[in-house]
């Protein structure tokens, strides 16, 4: 049981972290659909840092510059969701689906020609992390603490109290809500969806390097995230866009992730033969579910994914 709420809680603060960055981006007025690429690249960013800087700084100081790699990598890979959508007006949703498919290939490659520089008969995607990793975990008894836990929730308190508590949050959501009327009053549009953009970047970076330290000392980036990014989409949406409810969704997904990892543990599961397959599944089963019977009360930001236009009124 400990082991299920273990896991539960770090698959949920990644979905949190990310699910946040939609938010942000959402808000804002921008859909953020390149949230599963965005992770991919903080991940890279985290993991290079780690591999590299293992033994050359203290522990405190390789998880801020672990955090602030992902976060900053992450945040200059959605830079070109800013540009393609809020300069140039592109269809959000086909930006963001490109942003998916050239980051998991750039990471790939970039590893890949890393490794193969160190050792020419390494050409694989794969980047080890196995001292760095525990800088990160501190153990109280047997249940083993991830400072992520920590950081996703006082990014939920955060985004909490800037999105509802602050001028900075009211017009940010003032423009992903009704543009001309926010530009009427003097708030720059623009501005506000970039800064959306670019903090759901540095929140996909964070939530990046949070799943690849889950549960592994290495990754292989050429395997992406597994559909994080696209999962966390389905926990902002049933979260309503809300914080409060985007924590409480990231734990129910978190819960059934997690159970993949741990239904051997259970011995009412263990007799029921399903496939570790179906188990790997479940989460996504029950975003289908759970956006199905949910979809019709959503209420989503009424100018998400309407290019703006300053000459219009």
């Amino acid at each position: 049981m400990l082991l299920l709420i273990q896991y539960t809680l770090i698959f949920s603060s990644v979905l949190a972290l990310v699910a946040l960055g939609g938010c942000f981006s959402e808000r804002s007025g921008v859909i953020n659909l390149g949230l599963e690429g965005i992770m991919v690249i903080g991940a890279l960013g985290g993991a290079l840092i780690m591999r590299y800087c293992t033994g050359i700084l203290p522990p405190f100081v390789m998880i801020l510059a672990v955090l602030l790699g992902a976060g900053l990598l992450g945040m200059a890979y959605s830079a070109l969701l800013g540009v393609a959508s809020i300069r140039f007006r592109a269809d959000q949703t086909l930006v963001g689906t490109a942003m998916n498919m050239l980051g998991v290939a750039a990471a790939t490659v970039l590893v890949k020609a890393l490794n193969t520089a160190h050792n020419p008969d390494d050409v694989s995607s794969t980047v080890q992390y196995v001292e760095a990793k525990k800088a990160f975990l501190v153990h109280i008894g047997s249940f083993e603490l991830n400072w992520f836990m920590l950081i996703a929730l006082v990014a939920l308190i955060a985004a909490s109290i800037v999105l509802y508590r602050t001028r900075f949050g009211l017009r940010l959501m003032a423009c992903g809500e009704h543009p001309q009327a926010a530009d009427s009053v003097g708030i720059n549009v623009y501005k506000m969806r970039w800064a959306g953009v670019l903090i759901s970047g540095v929140l996909g970076g964070l939530g990046g390097i949070c799943y690849i330290l889950a549960g592994v000392s290495e990754w292989k980036f050429e395997n992406g995230v597994a559909g994080f990014g696209f999962l966390a989409l389905a926990v902002m949406i049933f979260g309503q866009w809300k914080p409060w409810r985007i924590g409480l969704a990231a734990l129910l997904f978190g819960l059934f992730r997690a159970l993949s990892n741990v239904y051997f543990g259970f011995p009412f599961l263990t007799a029921l033969n399903i496939p570790g397959s179906v188990y790997n599944m479940m989460p996504y089963i029950i975003s289908l579910l759970v956006l199905a019977f949910t979809s019709k009360k959503s209420r989503a930001p009424k100018a998400e994914g309407i290019p703006y236009d300053k000459g219009q009124r």
